[in-house]
């Protein structure tokens, strides 16, 4: 018997017992099933992260904070300390009263530091609100990092971080409500920003809107460049004697530094009680949230084929059993028990491919009708995000792992049968 012969007659031995062979090969579909769903789960926001990333920019950028004095101690109360005391160093801010924030001594640190450039601090601004000539007055906030990165624009262009003018970029659920019509005609349009200073007096800033920007994961609120952030932050501490405190600053590097020379900068930003993180970094926080789960879902599918390869090892023993004079007449025939083994693995081989192909194709008709409905239904705001995403790699990686579960729990039952003699296979009743 030739190698084809054998995989034929393999194929045609698998469905001698139809109701045995269905009920083995559903598990083994439950486990491709879930497997295909998860693994194109975690590859769409993966995918979705990247792009992101990507979108952003300011890859060359440090976002610079105060590290926590007490941060991993537990024995309580810490003694008070002049030279980490707020007042001095700046680890609380005395208007908000949170921790981490930048002192100008801080800031002249981090300009001397070798390989860091155009050190700047962001000047913490808090809105009342923003309007529109024809519109309500809506809450508003400021991104803390708009002034570093690149907004995925819906219209319009990015802030210019060397303009004297005051640009704003609003998310696109603010051009209904304050009535600018569409994206593009909200272009342009100069809104009014509300804001309260530290001793109650109400302020209002004008501002250009310049681009309207999609919704994403990972931002939130409004972008504002240079030029409205320090109005802002002016008027928001209009007549207090306070020393100036920062809740964070950028700092640029060289855009072609290796990893390991980020690593080592990150290193002497932390020398002086300050941490340094891209903005990768900061989204790299969420990417292992999201593999986490997906490990954990993958780890449950993994569970059902394993269930389903103790289902294919009892349906080749009683196949092996069912067949012994034939395995007996085999090998009276001149069958080698190494033929016979093979025989046996490529019908639990098969089995594998039945349950894994039949899994994935129906995750794949499943998953395009449900990903379909999210993009124009309740994810319809985060554009460019598919979140079930079927990679052909992916696929066929599920495939062939099913496959060799399939083939290794077969071992057993065909290795059961190559043992068998002629004469005891040919007696056995």
């Amino acid at each position: 018997m030739n190698t084809v012969d054998l995989i034929r007659t393999a194929a045609a031995n698998t469905v001698r017992s139809k109701l045995r062979t269905t009920l083995t090969v559903l598990a083994l579909f439950v486990g491709a099933f879930t497997l295909t769903l998860t693994t194109a789960l975690g590859a769409g926001v993966s995918d979705y992260v990247t792009k992101q990333v990507a979108s952003l920019g300011a890859g060359d950028v440090f976002l610079i904070s105060k590290s926590s004095t007490t941060a991993g101690t537990s024995s309580g109360p810490q003694k008070y300390d002049p030279a980490t005391s707020s007042a001095s160093s700046g680890t609380a801010n005395p208007l908000t009263g949170s921790a981490g924030t930048l002192s100008a001594t801080d800031i002249d640190t981090l300009k001397v530091i070798p390989g860091l450039k155009s050190v700047d601090p962001i000047a913490p601004v808090s809105i009342d609100w923003i309007s529109a000539p024809s519109s309500e007055k809506y809450q508003l906030s400021i991104a803390p990092t708009s002034s570093i990165a690149k907004s995925d624009l819906k219209a319009g262009e990015q802030l210019s971080p060397s303009s004297s003018e005051r640009q704003l970029v609003l998310p696109d659920d603010y051009v209904t409500a304050l009535r600018l019509g569409s994206a593009s005609s909200a272009v342009g349009t100069e809104v009014t920003v509300g804001l309260t200073d530290v001793l109650g007096t109400r302020h209002e800033v004008s501002a250009t809107v310049v681009g309207i920007s999609n919704a994403s994961l990972f931002s939130s609120g409004a972008g504002a460049n240079a030029a409205l952030v320090n109005e802002l932050s002016k008027q928001q501490n209009a007549g207090s004697q306070a020393p100036a405190r920062y809740p964070n600053a950028v700092a640029h590097f060289d855009k072609n530094a290796s990893a390991a020379t980020i690593d080592a900068l990150k290193k002497k930003v932390a020398a002086q009680g300050m941490t340094a993180q891209t903005i990768a970094d900061q989204l790299g926080v969420v990417q292992t949230i999201i593999t986490g789960i997906t490990g954990v879902l993958n780890a449950f599918a993994i569970v059902a084929l394993l269930a389903a390869a103790f289902g294919i090892v009892n349906t080749l023993l009683m196949s092996v059993q069912e067949r012994t004079r034939e395995i007996g007449l085999m090998k009276a025939m001149g069958m080698s028990s190494g033929r016979v083994f093979a025989l046996f693995s490529l019908e639990a081989a098969f089995i594998g491919f039945l349950g894994s192909a039949i899994g994935a194709g129906v995750a794949i008709l499943v998953g395009l009708p449900i990903n379909a409905a999210l993009g124009s239904g309740a994810l319809a705001g985060l554009a460019g995000l598919n979140l079930l995403l079927f990679q052909p790699g992916s696929i066929i990686g599920v495939i062939l792992l099913i496959i060799v579960v399939a083939f290794l729990a077969g071992t057993l039952p065909a290795r059961r049968a190559a043992r068998k003699t002629p004469i005891d296979a040919l007696r056995y009743e």
